[in-house]
């Protein structure tokens, strides 16, 4: 039988039941992992088009391949409106990935074995940020930060002392389980102290900044990484901006130096994401997000948690289990939440005494359960069914009830409808 033609529930039966069953899933359940999101019917068609066909190596204007005008006009659109949403001189929008942005721009600025300033994986980094088991700690020579024992943020006299100390070329400023803001001029003061880049990685907050409900990188950061899912609710894939300067390095770095082909469907679906982001709706959207995670965090404080840095100020917050639950690790408490239909992920926690397979803490955040409807009063619930869940872990029948009751508040908040 010829199959060129036919659908996939012809096709492929076994894709169609397992994606069916994750819609269910993600239907069902409270998906609080902070660096998941919902993307669009509109961004998911995009992705599944027909532009899925074509390579085109290169660059706009500069393919290896012929037939790629209108591959030129999608990457185009989604460049220029990249630059206006984040108001930047130069994007390329080809990583595939955000590791791999990061990897172009070191690739673009150093050299093997110069000296990067990053903040520490336990403390709030990312795997990229210099962690010995990742390319950038086995390439380059990496000086860690990390957050103040006592105030668990980021103390600027310490980055400038380590700065002075290690004399980087380059510094990182950015994470994945970081509460707070950033402070980029402060950042920008220390780079220009020591002669170094600053390379800033919104990936978790590009959102919040096209927003404008965190503060702004783009005056004061040479380069600019981000992926375009998370906050920003875009497919998954990658991007970098910067400087007009570092644009022609930049692009060397991605093509031809780490990469081939682009994902042109993808980018048509970015460009998608960037259109609906420049809507007066998503700021409303991204303002929902912070005031979710403040109105959590404050629940989840009343329910005698300790979280990092004592709240938020951005899309996530970190509990440490220890202060409540000796004995629970972060892993052993994620199993229980998703028990009951709450879907977190176990997180270290600054200074922790178990290993990251394990951890004492729980990343939370709220860009899902904002994308779904949900405001200030069902954060109240949000944060009372992990109470309940772990303060009665070990007892089914109670995990059963709040399973339910999770299952019963996102029936009124309902996702993707017309996939059913």
């Amino acid at each position: 039988m010829n199959t060129f033609e036919s659908k996939l529930g012809e096709v492929d039966p076994q894709i169609v039941e397992i994606a069916s069953k994750d819609l269910t899933r993600q239907q069902d359940s409270l998906m609080l992992i902070p660096s998941e999101n919902y993307a669009s019917r509109a961004v998911m068609e995009a992705q599944s088009s027909i532009l899925a066909n074509k390579y085109a190596e290169g660059y706009p204007g500069e393919r290896y391949y012929n037939g790629c005008k209108f591959m030129d006009d999608v990457e185009s659109l989604a460049i220029e409106r990249a630059k206006a949403l984040f108001g930047v001189e130069h994007v390329n929008v080809q990583p595939h990935a955000g590791s791999q942005a990061n990897m172009a721009a070191y690739h673009a600025l150093l050299e093997p074995g110069d000296t990067i300033l990053a903040m520490s994986l336990s403390h709030g980094g990312h795997l990229t940020h210099g962690d010995s088991v990742n390319f950038s700690g086995r390439y380059y020579n990496v000086a860690a930060y990390g957050v103040d024992a006592e105030t668990e943020r980021i103390d600027m006299q310490e980055i400038a002392r380590l700065a002075t100390e290690y004399h980087p070329k380059l510094i990182v400023v950015g994470a994945t389980a970081y509460p707070r803001h950033f402070d980029f001029a402060a950042w920008r003061q220390v780079a220009d102290s020591v002669g170094a880049y600053l390379l800033t990685d919104i990936a978790h907050i590009a959102g919040l900044i096209a927003g404008g409900v965190h503060p702004d990188p783009v005056p004061y950061s040479d380069v600019i990484t981000t992926t375009t899912h998370k906050t920003l609710r875009g497919p998954r894939g990658a991007m970098i901006m910067c400087r007009s300067e570092y644009a022609e390095k930049i692009d060397r770095a991605v093509f031809p130096g780490l990469q081939g082909g682009p994902f042109l469907h993808t980018i048509a679906a970015r460009a998608v994401a960037f259109k609906e982001a420049s809507q007066p709706a998503f700021k409303t959207y991204q303002a929902q997000i912070v005031k979710n995670a403040k109105a959590l965090a404050a629940r989840l404080i009343e329910n005698g948690f300790r979280l990092v840095s004592g709240g938020t100020d951005n899309h996530l917050m970190l509990i440490d289990l220890t202060s409540k639950y000796e004995k629970l690790s972060g892993r052993q408490a994620a199993d229980h939440l998703e028990d009951a239909g709450i879907i977190v992920n176990k997180n270290t926690i600054p200074f922790d005494k178990r290993k990251p397979r394990t951890t004492s803490g729980l990343r939370i955040g709220t860009p899902m359960i904002t994308t779904r409807g949900m405001k200030e009063d069902e954060m109240v619930q949000v944060a009372d069914f992990i109470a309940e869940t772990l303060e009665n872990r070990q007892k089914a029948s109670i995990k059963r009830r709040i399973r339910k009751k999770v299952t019963e508040l996102c029936a009124r908040f309902p996702i993707y409808e017309y996939l059913k």
